[in-house]
């Protein structure tokens, strides 16, 4: 991977719940200086109106480069882009499933195919609860095709004292798959030796 590319990261939030998911871990790449190519789906704009204090117009400040949904001939859409991969957080169980499938009807799945077919690495942070079996299929299917799930599950030996620092700890988690350390993770250091 060239040494120019490799602080850049494809980000898409999808319509599923937990879109602060997605805004936390933007806001830790820009503090971090990663460059961010930003994807939203119209669903994730309702959500981060419903959800959140932001605006869709914030949410988007905080991206070095943001590409409208329907723009499929986007940089990001192809395979010489390069980057350090993609993650999709939160990823609804429509965006898996058009991941999982290949048929990709927007640049989010589109960029998230051409990260899988590059060999780099995909994130994918499904907000879904129940699952029925359809959607475990699918969970396999991006798994064997070599995609990384990630569900945001909270860590309770890091004893947090607030939803932040649950976010905080799920979205750290998530950058540990790229290699990136924010100091948001509270690391486990093993039990104490009992006398």
């Amino acid at each position: 991977m060239p040494q120019q590319t490799a602080r850049r990261l494809v980000v898409g939030i999808s319509g599923a719940s937990g879109v602060i998911y997605g805004i936390r871990l933007l806001e830790a790449l820009q503090a971090e200086q990663i460059e961010t190519h930003l994807v939203l789906t119209r669903a994730a704009e309702m959500t981060i109106a419903y959800e959140t204090t932001y605006t869709a117009k914030q949410v988007q400040a905080l991206a070095h480069k943001v590409y409208p949904l329907a723009d499929i001939g986007a940089a990001i859409a192809s395979g010489s882009f390069a980057s350090m991969g993609m993650v999709v957080i939160p990823c609804s169980m429509k965006t898996l499933a058009e991941i999982a499938t290949g048929v990709t009807g927007n640049l989010l799945t589109r960029a998230a195919d051409v990260t899988l077919k590059e060999r780099r690495r995909l994130v994918l942070v499904p907000r879904e609860t129940p699952l029925h079996l359809g959607h475990l299929r699918n969970m396999v299917s991006v798994t064997e095709i070599g995609a990384i799930l990630a569900p945001p599950m909270p860590a309770f030996y890091a004893a947090p004292k607030s939803l932040d620092d649950l976010i905080d700890h799920s979205v750290g988690r998530v950058l540990d798959l790229f290699g990136l350390e924010t100091g948001l993770v509270r690391r486990w250091q093993g039990s104490p030796l009992k006398k």
